[in-house]
């Protein structure tokens, strides 16, 4: 077992680089409403934004060359969308500029966490910046709809209502709450999940208010025990402590406390296979914190 909990920062930046949190998300319900002629599907979710972070180092360069200097290494450079948004970004603007990336990942991949997304997300926001390119919100949303549907919420920053394909967001207020965060070992294609036969796609549209009342369901969680019963497994041993519940697609589940050394008890007593997180939930991302605060510093 590895318990974790990240803040910004840790690692230390190299001449020229800034450092930029890139936060995980925890979806606390998942209702599929529909599924559009396009194939994509229609949602229902709260993303909740949590403390677990990746970093991202960015060094800005002025031969226009983006490259990626560290990173995943089962992610090929071209497919790495935090290398996909800065290029995506510098396409948009016509920049001559440049960046050098660094991707350190602690968000495991193939979880359902975001990380890719949210990596995305932080290169839109701090290239944006560095580079003065001066796209507002909207602008940058587009850009990061076109890399993934997950990528608006962490260009938002802030824990939100979604609908869509998740990117009509309305910003919530989420109680305060710590997260035992369990990633069972496999990781989970996306498309794998939304393209099986048996997944529910005509869950009823919910409110805001119904889901505070009724807390709803994770439709894609009967699909995912079924196909990777160590998931199963992961869930119904959380569930012995706490409601537990499967976030996005998979493969890492959670269940939430009251308190950091409540939660810290649990992930203490998660089986050695597994890897646990304590992760408490943020309202505001800290990439937009850092941006406010490098922002009021300038």
């Amino acid at each position: 077992m590895t318990t974790a909990r990240t803040e910004p920062g840790e690692i230390g930046a190299g001449p020229g680089e800034t450092l930029w949190p890139a936060p995980a998300k925890l979806n606390l319900f998942l209702h599929v409403t529909g599924r559009r002629p396009d194939g994509y599907h229609e949602l229902q979710t709260v993303f909740q934004l949590v403390d677990l972070c990746d970093t991202i180092g960015i060094t800005v360069r002025d031969d226009g060359l983006i490259e990626r200097r560290e990173g995943p290494p089962e992610v090929p450079e071209e497919a790495d969308l935090a290398v996909r948004a800065a290029r995506a970004l510098q396409a948009a603007t016509g920049t001559r500029l440049g960046a050098t990336l660094r991707v350190i990942k602690r968000i495991p991949m193939g979880g359902g966490l975001g990380g890719g997304s949210s990596d995305a997300a932080t290169v839109l926001l701090a290239l944006n910046r560095l580079w003065g390119t001066g796209l507002d919100e909207a602008a940058l949303a587009k850009l990061g709809l076109g890399l993934g549907a997950d990528v608006p919420v962490f260009l938002g920053g802030r824990s939100a209502w979604a609908e869509g394909l998740g990117e009509r967001l309305t910003p919530v207020e989420l109680p305060a709450r710590w997260y035992v965060i369990v990633h069972p070992g496999v990781s989970i294609p996306t498309r794998d999940v939304f393209q099986a036969p048996e997944l529910t796609r005509n869950s009823p549209l919910i409110t805001i208010r119904a889901f505070f009342q009724s807390g709803g369901r994770n439709d894609c969680e009967a699909v995912v025990r079924a196909r990777w019963p160590e998931v199963g497994m992961a869930l119904d041993w959380l569930a012995q402590h706490a409601p537990a519940r499967l976030t996005g697609t998979g493969s890492c589940l959670f269940a939430a406390f009251a308190s950091r050394d409540e939660a810290q008890r649990i992930a203490d007593q998660v089986p050695e296979r597994w890897r646990s997180f304590v992760a408490r939930g943020l309202d505001v991302s800290p990439v937009h914190e850092k941006l406010r605060s490098s922002f009021a510093d300038g």
